[in-house]
């Protein structure tokens, strides 16, 4: 079996592992921003925070920044906060996206 690659989830409690940078069980929105963000770092080839369609896979679509980018995961983040505590825990982070 291949080795898991970063980003890469084998187990439900691998989300909160991997994504839980103060160790506290849960996940907050800034730890959720970073650990969400790193595929937008890679692509970001430039280093500019607008990823270009010659930056993302398929070449297509209209410019991303940083900034909007980040905002879609907020709104993700939020949907996924079904309790409304302001933290993801295991069960919320392996659900569905909503």
């Amino acid at each position: 079996m291949a080795a898991p690659v970063r980003g890469q989830v084998m187990a439900t409690g691998d989300y909160i592992a991997r994504m839980d940078a103060d160790g506290d069980g849960r996940v907050s929105l800034a730890e959720y921003l970073d650990w969400m963000g790193y595929a937008f770092h890679a692509m970001d080839r430039n280093g500019d925070g607008v990823l270009t369609p010659d930056e993302v896979p398929g070449g297509r679509g209209p410019a991303l920044s940083l900034e909007g980018h980040r905002e879609r995961l907020a709104a993700t983040f939020a949907r996924q906060d079904v309790n409304r505590d302001g933290f993801l825990d295991a069960r919320e982070l392996a659900a569905p996206p909503r």
